[in-house]
């Protein structure tokens, strides 16, 4: 069995082992988890109202994903996706309150904008762990508050007069659709689901297919090898992080541009980027892993919000079930272990 095929096989088990201890839980608290399940699946897709929330919430959770992937196959750990989500929302936002441009040109360059904000601010970590050997992680949790005060200032000080939310963005800068409203009951899909799975094609190609990808997979596995073979090591770990950023701001633009057309203070964070973590672990750091992971995590999210209504079930017991797929991946060794020891005895 090849490793990609187990790193499937595990996430599949790890996802069965958090809906089992989660429906465990739920009878030991004194729930039906037959009617909290039913009221999940009603909630996600039991019409189309909802499996247009659904997609809708999926876009932002395939960038943030591929976000931390991308850095992630490259031999780093981006956790400040949240920060650049949150400034790529921001730019995004500034660009279609700011200009009156023809839609051909405003919405591209808002998008642009939002990429180019993500891409700095994951510059800034890239380029401290490259130049000083500061750590990424550390870093890259700093910049997600800076992030959260630095937009919340802009917002009130430079976006508005005072206020805690910005105009609405100009029509010729929005990614809704009418038409995949009107197709899913006026749910809120907009056209940021190409965007993203087009992104999910350029991490694949750019990682499996390019030469640069080669040398990004090359430094991610061990970069004095690398250096040996005359990478220039410093730069790919900026690079790596530059198009880690990249992918979180288009995740902002997704909200800014698509689902809410304003960008707003914020009083903490939006979750996004830090699920972003948890799709890209359940996805095993795969393009297609991570659209199947988004997609189960949208669902999990957008169904959750039924099961006070039809079950009166609290929806945070979704969050211990994601927290239980989340541990059941990270203790990916002991299942694997396990799934050898059954191998070897079906040999036998």
């Amino acid at each position: 069995m090849t490793n990609r095929l187990k790193s499937f096989f595990i996430s599949i088990i790890a996802v069965f082992l958090g809906i089992i201890v989660g429906t465990i839980l739920m009878i030991g608290t004194g729930y039906n988890p037959i009617t909290a399940y039913s009221a999940l699946w009603n909630g996600a897709f039991g019409d189309s109202y909802y499996i247009g929330e659904v997609i809708r919430q999926v876009t932002p959770y395939i960038l943030s994903g591929l976000a931390v992937a991308f850095a992630f196959r490259t031999g780093l750990f981006n956790i400040g996706v949240e920060g650049q989500l949150i400034v790529g929302w921001v730019a995004a936002v500034w660009v279609g309150v700011a200009f009156d441009l023809p839609k051909i040109i405003h919405l591209p360059l808002a998008i642009l904008a939002a990429a180019a904000a993500g891409a700095i601010w994951g510059l800034i970590p890239g380029f401290l762990k490259a130049r000083f050997h500061v750590h990424e992680v550390i870093v890259s949790i700093m910049m997600n508050y800076i992030a959260l005060h630095v937009t919340n200032y802009l917002i009130r000080t430079v976006l508005s007069e005072n206020s805690d939310k910005t105009d609405k963005i100009s029509e010729s800068a929005s990614l809704k659709s009418p038409l995949l409203e009107s197709m899913t009951d006026y749910s809120r899909l907009h056209w940021g689901i190409l965007i993203s799975i087009l992104c999910v094609f350029i991490m694949w190609f750019l990682l499996e297919k390019t030469t640069k990808g080669y040398e990004l997979r090359a430094v991610g596995f061990n970069q004095h090898a690398a250096k040996y073979a005359g990478m220039n090591v410093n730069r790919n770990i900026m690079l790596s992080m530059v198009v880690s950023g990249a992918f979180a701001g288009l995740a902002g633009a997704m909200e800014g541009l698509g689902t809410f057309g304003y960008a707003a203070v914020k009083g903490g964070f939006t979750g996004v980027g830090f699920d972003g973590i948890a799709v890209a672990l359940l996805g095993g750091n795969a393009p297609l892993g991570i659209v199947l992971a988004a997609l189960l995590f949208g669902s999990l999210k957008v169904g959750a919000l039924n099961m006070p209504l039809e079950a009166e079930v609290p929806n945070e017991l979704v969050d211990i079930i994601i927290a239980l797929i989340v541990f059941f991946v990270a203790a990916s060794y002991l299942i694997r272990w396990l799934m050898e020891r059954f191998s070897k005895k079906g040999v036998k």
